[in-house]
Order: C-alpha cells, then sequence, then structure tokens
C-alpha cells in the first residue's frame, strides 16, 4: 500500500478528499499582499465571492513550496509508506517542480522509500479523473510502479475542454489583450479552449452558451460513441451548477451511459483565471480497458 498525495489543482470536494483517504497540498491566494492557503484559510465559495465583488483587485494563485511536499510527506514516509505525487500541468504552474525538488530531498533523508512524482499535464476535472483512477488502482492492489506506469497510459488518453462566459478574468490576468476581451464581449462570442500537451489552447469562438454546449456535446459524443463503456467522464463549472447538471443529463442520454463522477466545482486554481460562469469537461479511459496492454 502506498500514500497518493495531489495538489489542489485536481479540484477534489473534501469529503471526496476524506472518502478516498488521500492527502491534498492546497495552492496559494494572494488578495493584494493577504496570502491565503485555498481549502484551508478560504473557501472556493468565498473565493469567487471576493473575486467578483472586489472589482480592483486582481487575486493571484502561486503553487505549493517544496516545504508543503515535505511537511505533509514526512509523516507517511516515516510509518513506511512509499509515496505517489500528481501535480497539475507543470506548463500551467510551478507545482511539479516544487514537488520533484522536494522528493529529491525525501529521498536522502528516506533512502529506503520511494517517492514517484507525477505531472498530469492537466489540471481541475482532467487531474481529478486521473487521480480517480489512481485511487482505483491502489485500492484494487496494484503496486505503485504498477499504478505510476498505467497512470502514465491513462494520460495520454485524457481530454479537457472548457469555456467561459467571460474574457474578463483571462485579460486581467494577462492570457488575452482587452481588444480581444472586448471584441468577443460586445459579439457575445464564448471560446472553447483545451489543454493540449498540458497548455491552454483555443479551438473556436462560439456565439452563445447553448451553441457552444450542443458543439461540445457533440463532438463528445463523436469521440466516445464506439468505447463509451471503457471511459470516465466529468463536468465541471464555477457558478454553474445548473448548467452543468443539465449537459450530464444530456449526455448520459445520448451516449445511453450513466455519468458516476460527481459534478465538480472548479477551483480558485483554475477559476481565478476562468471566471465564474465556466464549465469544464473531461473524459479518460479507465485504467482497467488499458492495463492489460501495459502490464503485460
Amino acid at each position: 500500500m502506498f500514500k497518493i498525495i495531489s495538489d489542489g489543482g485536481c479540484d477534489f470536494s473534501q469529503e471526496e478528499i476524506n472518502v478516498h483517504n488521500i492527502e491534498i497540498i492546497p495552492f496559494y491566494v494572494n488578495f493584494d499582499d493577504e496570502f491565503l492557503k485555498v481549502g484551508v484559510d478560504i473557501t472556493t465559495g468565498e473565493f469567487f465571492e471576493r473575486l467578483t465583488k472586489e472589482k480592483g483587485i486582481f487575486p493571484k494563485t502561486s503553487q505549493p513550496n517544496p516545504h508543503d511536499y515535505i511537511e505533509a510527506c514526512i509523516p507517511y514516509l516515516q510509518k513506511g509508506e512509499d509515496i505517489i505525487i500528481l501535480t497539475i500541468s507543470s506548463k500551467l504552474s510551478g507545482s511539479y517542480n516544487s514537488a520533484m525538488v522536494a522528493a529529491d530531498i525525501l529521498k536522502e533523508d528516506y533512502p529506503q522509500r520511494s517517492v514517484v512524482v507525477i505531472d498530469s499535464l492537466n489540471g481541475s476535472v482532467a487531474q481529478g479523473l486521473i487521480l480517480r483512477e489512481m485511487i482505483k488502482m491502489r485500492d484494487a492492489g496494484l503496486t505503485l510502479d504498477q499504478t505510476a506506469e498505467l497512470t502514465k497510459a491513462v494520460m495520454q488518453t485524457t481530454r479537457v475542454y472548457f469555456t467561459l462566459d467571460t474574457l474578463e478574468y483571462l485579460k486581467r490576468g494577462g492570457r488575452v489583450g482587452p481588444t480581444t476581451a472586448f471584441v468577443g464581449g460586445v459579439l457575445g462570442l464564448r471560446p472553447i479552449l483545451q489543454l493540449e500537451d498540458g497548455e491552454v489552447s483555443q479551438l473556436d469562438n462560439v456565439r452563445g452558451k447553448k451553441n457552444v454546449l450542443r458543439l461540445i456535446e457533440e463532438a463528445m459524443v463523436g469521440a466516445l460513441a464506439d468505447e463509451k463503456d471503457q471511459i470516465n467522464i466529468s463536468i465541471g463549472h464555477i457558478f454553474s451548477e445548473k448548467e452543468a447538471v443539465g449537459f450530464k443529463a444530456s449526455l448520459e442520454i445520448a451516449l445511453g451511459i450513466r455519468i458516476d463522477t460527481p459534478i465538480t466545482e472548479v477551483g480558485a486554481t483554475i477559476g481565478a483565471h476562468a471566471g465564474p460562469g465556466a464549465l469544464a469537461f473531461a473524459y479518460c479511459k479507465k485504467y482497467e480497458s488499458l492495463e492489460g496492454g501495459v502490464l503485460s
């Protein structure tokens, strides 16, 4: 048995953390030099309330530092447990680098133990799906090495798409220019974005949220219809629960399956750049469908 640790990019609820017996290393959010640990000093709801109300302040997020990882890992290493750490994409955050620095230090102090760090190349609901597969592997009795190998195979099948109500928060963070944000707002255009090789890229601009959701559903049905029994799907939102619930129900009917993964409230790590109204959609292959080819 080994311990699973993830940074807060996975957007797991506290209930899921407790049920699955995992450890989460939180990110930090900075409101005008007020540094807070997400999920510890400030809840997701409180964060978004401040984000929308404090117009003159743009909050910045920062990754866990190596000490955060070391502090979390030591109790398990002292008990003789090995550790596997999953992080948000290294192209979006320095969390992976922090975890690697921590792992190198810990290996010197605990040479008999293993600390494996995996860059998910994803975030939010997609990172959460990968983490859920890791939990299933652990609970099925797979070794740490087998879990690490299969996790990388699951990552290769993972896709995530998201859409935003506004480009304002991307503009605040310098991710798009003010002209792009203004034109998008005037025309009512909503971007369809994806994570590709760990980085954000834009697939399309579509007028109207209903059209966006229709196109994403059609794309997912087209991609998954022939392997729907091998796939796990996750849907996330920021203050858009009604739309997330409706999309899930519609997609279940279109694919003829039940989506068991709970609808996720997207957290501050991604939410600081996405803003209220954002929706995220992810899928990956179940590890069992890959196990034979990877571990044979």
